[in-house]
């Protein structure tokens, strides 16, 4: 359901610039005709802030979205006119803020609008119900938005309606909005140029983008301010410096731990601990490649947090250390809410510290959940946030390595008497609006704070484990958020079905939810609900191989989903499937450094490397995995081949033919069932290394740099590898090691920096897309004498040192 505006709503607009009563190196304050206080702002050198306070003052609410750290404040030039007021940044970039009325238009440095105010409906309130919109421009009739995080609706949110407001949304089908997380965030494209905007707003809020009027998009919230920034994209103007700004403001995930990139197996449930071990038994048995196994709540002891049934799991510390000599983590879920059970010590605690949410008359909120009627933790008072978090100690004492934190939307199971209907988005399905929260010393209800409960339980784990065990980085996944759960956890879809609308709509979910600042995201392979056949487990684990979170998940009740329940032929692909994504793994881990730096997405749709090629805006049946691999999955039942597009700006080779395709075509590809549609960029290098059962192998697992041959002789192309010990942040200060990586028509220059110890090996280079052997090779100026050529997939290889600096080829 859509965020509406109530029929009685007595509306105003903001009215004219009065006075300025504060100006500043990078910002001005306005007083306005209708008594409202405005600021704005170059938050950033390319980053825009628009403040507006309907009651005339700001609000001192801490933001949970923006990273506290040091920020540069840039310094802007004022100039003011009877009709304007104009800021313009050091690159040329100007916000004009039109007096009367109050209206907003910012310019990039070429002097094109980025984005500007509806005149007529710029910026509205309600002081009587607290309700405020703003109401842009479009830049004609073909801006294209994405990402506002986990939408199930269509690619492009052009024409949508859009709800922010986290719900436990089991079984959901297209079109269910909202979902379990609240991204208030898009990248708009129109003609190859990108800006952006966050909706710095905490309350339920709506976006109308062009759906009532196709001129014109508006953002509405329940309350708080008229707070949002525009992202103008600098002078590049291109999605990947959106984003990179964006991901400045709201913060980047530190890079997991490189077992977290594994593939990891989950259902609900796994237990007693006699079923774990024969579950990670099996994979060791039949050589499929795995990292982690989830154990869902049944461990615990009558659904209480932090405990275990010693029943069903005896030892726990035991089963930890067995699974760990085979190559095992165990991940276990923590839910928020705690039993009420006077007997229990965590309530006890909790009751006692004042921790728990309390109703408006301060009585404190009870809610049925999996443990019955239970208690929620109050996630906004840092006392509290630092007391459940210290409790994680018991588990890691146990061995366990990650965890998964559910039902923090938050999620309560409505009474049949509240709730006669079962509606999807029922208000019974979670807090009542009313409950108080501490937020940080600025009190509030749960109207304000229900979309950020789940990122401040994610944040309470994701703290709190590091100063637990802070040689280690922590996995945490979450199923709720808001803009900055990338600091904390990664997160997944929800509760989907086995269907092959699930997988197909799975792509643009994720594509979506990774240009909102989110690296590690995936969706349950398989289904959670209901019964895959073996050609859809198949397909979608295929799909997922090489997105960033690799996890089947199922729900009670279903069929058994591991990789070999489908039959030996099925068993034979998806293992092949699995043991692909582990070949891939030194690129992955590449990526998700790089997005600590600089706040690019792993997982990308084709319009973010290529925003001039229109023809990419709506795909969503592709996607990159960095900038150098075009992934095509089959998403349809009997499907045995498909049409895959190339875009216009590079060439591309099929991975296991060498066959190349031209940009800004399209090609009907074969694609068998034991078939996933991979294709690597002309230019590109590539590291791959053999296949392994879990990730401790990794060390001793030569990486080969597979370079995509083609490249044009005027052309230089740059990659590069980054490596470390896979845990802590030794990375952060000498322990690391880089690769970079020169491609040039015939050479391959390679330059290493930093210190670490022990690095994997290069040990082979593998050029894509040769089919004769070449007249002469030579490495670091000596004549190759081994070189192979496998002529029907396209493929040289040579064997080198790992210190090799220069590979020279001549046809």
């Amino acid at each position: 359901m859509a965020f509406s505006i109530t029929a009685h709503a007595a509306w105003q607009d903001v009215g004219n610039v009065v006075r300025v009563t504060e100006q500043r190196a990078n910002r001005i304050v306005l007083q306005t005709s209708s008594g409202a206080l405005a600021e704005v702002s170059f938050f950033d050198l390319d980053a825009v802030r628009v403040r507006i306070a309907p009651v005339g003052r700001f609000e001192l609410n801490p933001s949970y979205a923006i990273e506290n750290k040091d920020r540069k404040t840039p310094v802007v030039k004022v100039i003011q006119t009877s009709g304007e007021i104009i800021l313009t940044n050091y690159f040329g970039a100007k916000i004009i803020i039109n007096r009367k009325p109050f209206t907003i238009t910012v310019l990039d440095a070429d002097g094109s609008v980025v984005v500007s105010d509806d005149a007529a409906r710029a910026a509205m309130f309600d002081r009587e119900s607290g309700e405020i919109r703003a109401t842009k421009l479009r830049r004609g009739a073909f801006e294209t938005y994405y990402g506002f995080g986990e939408k199930a609706l269509p690619f492009s949110r052009d024409g949508q309606v859009l709800s922010n407001w986290n719900t436990d949304t089991y079984r959901y089908t297209a079109g269910t909005d909202p979902l379990y997380q609240s991204i208030p965030f898009f990248i708009a494209l129109a003609g190859g140029k990108a800006y952006g905007l966050f909706f710095h707003n905490t309350f339920r809020t709506g976006f109308d983008m062009g759906k009532t009027s196709p001129e014109k998009y508006t953002l509405t919230a329940a309350g708080g301010e008229l707070d949002y920034f525009i992202f103008t994209g600098g002078k590049e103007r291109t999605p990947a410096k959106i984003l990179e700004d964006y991901t400045n403001l709201t913060g980047r995930m530190p890079l997991p731990p490189l077992w977290a990139l594994g593939y990891q197996q989950s259902r609900f449930s796994y237990f007693p601990e006699s079923r774990v071990r024969e579950i990670t038994g099996e994979f060791r048995r039949r050589k499929i490649p795995a990292d982690a196994v989830y154990i869902d709540i049944d461990f615990m002891d009558g659904f209480r947090i932090f405990t275990w049934d010693k029943e069903k799991f005896p030892n726990p510390q035991q089963l930890n250390e067995d699974l760990a000599k085979i190559g095992f983590r165990s991940i276990v879920i923590v839910n928020p809410a705690v039993k009420r059970d006077t007997q229990f010590s965590v309530y006890q605690e909790g009751k006692a510290n004042g921790f728990f949410v309390k109703r408006a008359d301060g009585s404190e909120f009870n809610g049925n959940v999996w443990a019955g009627n239970s208690a929620f933790v109050d996630f906004t008072n840092p006392q509290a946030r630092d007391w459940f978090g210290a409790k994680y100690k018991i588990f890691l004492d146990a061995g366990v390595s990650g965890f998964w934190n559910d039902m923090n939307e938050p999620s309560v199971f409505p009474d049949e008497k509240d709730n006669p209907v079962p509606l999807q988005h029922s208000p019974f399905k979670t807090l009542p609006l009313d409950v108080q929260h501490f937020g940080d010393g600025v009190a509030g209800t749960h109207a304000r704070f229900h979309n950020i409960y789940g990122m401040q339980m994610a944040r309470a784990t994701w703290e709190n484990l590091r100063k637990l065990e802070p040689e280690k980085r922590p996995f945490v996944l979450s199923r709720a958020g808001f803009s900055g759960i990338q600091r904390y956890a990664a997160v997944w879809t929800g509760d989907n079905t086995a269907s092959w609308e699930h997988l197909r709509l799975s792509l643009p979910m994720l594509l979506n939810m990774s240009v909102s600042g989110i690296p590690l995201v995936g969706a349950d392979v398989g289904g959670y609900s209901d019964n895959p056949s073996g050609e859809l487990f198949a397909r979608w684990l295929q799909a997922a191989a090489l997105m960033p979170l690799l996890r089947p998940h199922a729900e009670k009740g279903t069929i058994n989903k591991e990789p070999w329940e489908f039959g030996a032929d099925f068993e034979r692909i998806n293992r092949a499937s699995i043991e692909l994504r582990y070949q891939f793994l030194p690129y992955l881990y590449t990526l998700f450094q790089k997005h600590e730096r600089n706040g690019q997405p792993v997982l990308r749709p084709l319009w973010f490397e290529y925003p001039s090629d229109v023809k990419t805006y709506l795909i969503e049946d592709e996607y990159l995995v960095g900038k150098d691999l075009l992934v095509a999955p089959v998403l349809s039942e009997g499907q045995r081949k498909r049409s895959v597009y190339f875009p216009v700006g590079d060439d591309w080779r099929d991975w296991f033919s060498g066959e190349i395709y031209k940009g800004g075509t399209r090609a009907e590809i074969n694609a068998p069932l034991e078939k996933l549609p991979i294709f690597a960029r002309v230019g590109a290098v590539i590291s791959t290394q053999p296949t392994i059962q879990n990730t401790t192998e990794m060390p001793n697992a030569p990486i080969t740099l597979n370079v995509i041959a083609g490249i044009l002789p005027d052309k230089t192309e740059t990659s590069e590898i980054h490596q470390d010990a896979g845990d802590g942040y030794g990375y952060k200060l000498k322990d690391w090691r880089e690769i970079k990586i020169e491609h040039k028509k015939g050479s391959l220059r390679l330059n290493r920096f930093g210190s670490f110890a022990n690095p994997q090996k290069i040990r082979f280079i593998e050029a894509l897309g040769i089919s004769n052997k070449p007249s002469e090779m030579r490495i670091d100026s000596k004549i190759v004498e081994n070189i192979e050529i496998d002529s029907a997939r396209k493929r040289l290889r040579i064997e080198i040192d790992d210190g090799a600096k220069e590979i020279i080829m001549k046809p």
